[in-house]
């Protein structure tokens, strides 16, 4: 595990920026050439919205990997969460400019249908978080700034509900993310990272 933390840390960030444009570029280009199906504009928004609950998720499971497996990935942790928001943007400009297209239609959908309500309120939590994501706004909050960021887990577990609404039933595969993001807030909760570590120390002390 110490290897691996080592050759992270020579690992730069910009290269998960650049890897970012190549999923959406790919589903553009998919979406213009026929293979999205027969709703492309749909599939294409549909695809970008669940590649940003899976990166937003892939951030939560930092954390735990550094408490429990040792693994230290904290450098890629705002690098994945400003990607996580930049696809969420382009699931809801996707939503907004191609599909949708109407102003009122917009707003009416907003207020009207549960799943998009939820979905924005997911996105009005983030844009706090992406807004203060640089290092002079980390020094400006202080303390504030870790408090402001704890609304990355309400915005998480708004995405997750706002999947399973959008699949209109309790299919497996949005019920497996909602159980994901579920396990993951709790292993991030000091009770029970007291009670793994109460576990963890007589283990060693039988070696």
């Amino acid at each position: 595990m110490d290897r691996l933390n080592r050759f992270a840390r020579r690992i730069p960030t910009w290269p998960l920026y650049l890897g970012a444009l190549i999923p959406p570029a790919w589903y553009f280009y998919a979406g213009v050439s026929g293979q999205l199906g027969v709703d492309p504009v749909k599939a294409m928004e549909h695809k970008i919205g669940l590649l940003g609950l899976q990166v937003l998720i892939a951030s939560l499971c930092i954390s735990p990997l550094r408490r429990y497996a040792g693994l230290n990935l904290l450098k890629f942790r705002r690098a994945l969460g400003l990607i996580a928001f930049f696809y969420i943007v382009l699931h809801l400009l996707v939503w907004i400019a191609l599909d949708v297209q109407i102003p009122s239609q917009i707003i009416a959908d907003i207020y009207k249908r549960p799943y998009i309500t939820i979905g924005m309120l997911g996105f009005v939590l983030m844009i706090p978080l992406a807004a203060t994501s640089y290092n002079a706004a980390i020094r400006k909050l202080g303390r504030n700034w870790r408090r402001l960021h704890w609304l990355v887990y309400p915005a998480v577990i708004l995405g997750g509900v706002h999947f399973v609404m959008l699949r209109k039933g309790w299919q497996l595969e949005p019920m497996l993310y909602l159980g994901g993001i579920a396990v993951l807030l709790l292993l991030r909760l000091p009770s029970v990272a007291r009670k793994r570590t109460r576990v963890a120390i007589p283990q060693q002390s039988r070696l």
